[in-house]
């Protein structure tokens, strides 16, 4: 049986029904706080726009910071230093079943 619970998410003074893992409903009301604390940001800033250019300048500096965020983590060279330990590991490994005869 599905976990799926049902909510209505605010997001920029609109109600969006969602279904959801229940696993996942503090993930979607965080990221529904964090857009709209953003776009009340830009609102108190500028006057002379609308929501939807909040929303969308909000949008463009999420995606920013997920690119930043990927370009730190470069999952080849982790891959890379882990090759290195299982080699090292390996050759270890290898040397005591050696002693041990």
């Amino acid at each position: 049986m599905e976990d799926k619970l049902s909510i209505k998410v605010n997001v920029a003074d609109r109600y969006y029904p969602l279904k959801i893992d229940r696993a996942d409903e503090e993930k979607i009301r965080k990221a529904a706080k964090l857009i709209n604390d953003k776009v009340l940001q830009y609102k108190q800033r500028y006057t002379d726009k609308d929501v939807q250019d909040f929303l969308a300048m909000a949008a463009l500096q999420f995606v920013i910071k997920l690119i930043e965020c990927e370009g730190k983590f470069d999952s080849s060279e982790a891959i890379s230093e882990f090759s290195e330990l299982n080699e090292w590991l390996e050759s270890y490994i290898e040397k005591q079943n050696l002693r041990s005869f």
